[in-house]
């Protein structure tokens, strides 16, 4: 169990396994890394800012189950990131292709749902 974390915190801890990889390919992993950690921010400065600043809206509990969504879906988009920069730099270094990633589509998704649901309970709150 621990040995998966081990990797996470330093995917070429291992000398012997691969060959250190072409630093600019090892920074652009990171700034993709990067990328994702500020888009997990995001989500849950979103998060926080609905629990905080959204009036309550006309169904039950919605501003705080928003809020919880969003929360929960920054962290799982950190949690995602430091693993794919882990096992991308491990393939990197393997010289193995590099790991397929739904996690994109499935975030754009959910987003895309998530903004169709505030758009139908901005408009019920309107009329």
């Amino acid at each position: 169990m621990f040995g998966g974390l081990i990797q996470w915190f330093d995917p070429g801890r291992d000398p012997e396994r691969g060959t250190t990889p072409d630093y600019r390919f090892s920074l652009a992993n990171e700034r993709t890394f990067l990328a994702w950690i500020r888009t997990g921010l995001a989500l849950i400065a979103g998060g926080l800012a609905c629990a905080q600043f959204l009036p309550p809206l006309p169904v039950a509990h919605l501003r705080e189950i928003i809020a919880i969504l969003l929360l929960v879906l920054g962290g799982v988009v950190a949690l995602r990131a430091v693993d794919h920069w882990a096992r991308t730099e491990r393939a990197m270094r393997l010289g193995t292709a590099l790991p397929r990633s739904r996690f994109p589509a499935v975030l754009a998704i959910v987003v895309a749902l998530g903004a169709i649901a505030l758009v139908v309970s901005v408009l019920i709150q309107v009329f």
